[in-house]
């Protein structure tokens, strides 16, 4: 079904096949020994030119409880990029020693770049502001791990939600990935938190209006709470900032605390695509409501997936 492809953005892969994925991923999390050794003698090759910690490693782990070998850089004064290296090259150079190529890059639209000219399939795992779209399965499945059935389809698991994204939401690109991919679903709703200055892009919100997706935006998190049903938390991330002052300024603009909670629905889902700084309390993470540290483990399980299918293992 995935054999050979590569993943640049979420819609890359029909409502169908990520339904195919989740279901595997679950698969793979009951049944330990499910798909061990399947992807022997194969070779990921991660190629970091930005710093990562879940999703570097949880491919490596992924790859590695497949059977497989990897191998690659995590930041790029460790490649020849440093040396003036071009991506085109770089990416053909790495093709000659790897099955499968995942690659976190600044800069957007480096990772379709790096697919045209890859004789091997490439996963995006972060193309600056634009997509990251293994997160966003990996958010997918969190949700449908919460409220939906065994076997049954994402699409029913999000019906009826209403979706909170709070923080950055200008630069943020998993919060892009998520919603693009939400709106690929019915009867669904989104609020989107954040202040002035890290607004979510245009783009996003007349995507939304297209598909007839209803939306708001606010400025407040105490107002938003009561209707959610699920609150994706991000980061103000430092390193999209040309401004350190504003940065500063914004940094902690909204801080989710037991207090805050308190309004909340019992079924809230709350998501983070990690690193957290301090915008969310470390006494919530106690909170049965809090999902990100399920979420990261979530992670391994839909890349241990992707990759597996795009290697063309059989799974039955």
């Amino acid at each position: 079904m995935l054999e050979g492809r590569s993943l640049i953005e979420p819609g890359d892969f029909s409502t169908g096949e990520m339904d195919y994925l989740f279901g595997l991923a679950e698969r793979i999390e009951e049944e330990k020994s499910c798909l061990r050794e399947s992807c022997r003698g194969r070779v990921l090759a991660a190629i970091f030119f930005e710093p990562s910690t879940r999703t570097r490693l949880s491919f490596e782990a992924a790859m590695l409880r497949l059977g497989g070998s990897c191998l690659g850089f995590a930041e790029p004064g460790s490649s020849s990029a440093a040396k003036g290296e071009s991506l085109a090259d770089t990416v053909r150079t790495v093709a000659c020693y790897a099955d499968l190529i995942v690659m976190r890059n600044p800069k957007e639209g480096a990772a379709l770049l790096a697919s045209r000219y890859a004789d091997v399939p490439v996963i995006n795992a972060g193309d600056g502001g634009h997509h990251h779209p293994t997160q966003t399965l990996t958010d997918l499945l969190t949700i449908k791990r919460f409220r939906g059935k065994r076997g049954g389809g994402l699409g029913d698991a999000v019906r009826g939600l209403t979706v909170g994204f709070c923080g950055d939401l200008k630069f943020g690109r998993t919060v892009h990935s998520l919603a693009k991919a939400l709106t690929r679903y019915e009867k669904l709703n989104m609020v989107f938190i954040s202040p002035g200055e890290l607004r979510v892009p245009l783009y996003i919100t007349a995507l939304l209006e297209k598909q007839g997706i209803p939306y708001r935006e606010t400025g407040s998190l105490e107002e938003a709470m009561p209707g959610l049903d699920v609150l994706y938390m991000t980061r103000v991330q430092r390193e999209r900032f040309f401004n350190e002052e504003d940065y500063i300024r914004l940094k902690d603009t909204y801080v989710l605390t037991r207090d805050r909670m308190e309004t909340a629905k019992k079924e809230l889902i709350i998501l983070h695509p990690l690193p957290r700084v301090n915008e969310i309390a470390v006494e919530v993470d106690a909170d049965p409501r809090a999902a990100y540290f399920k979420q990261a483990k979530y992670g391994m399980y839909i890349r241990m997936a992707l990759i597996s299918s795009i290697l063309g293992v059989d799974h039955a």
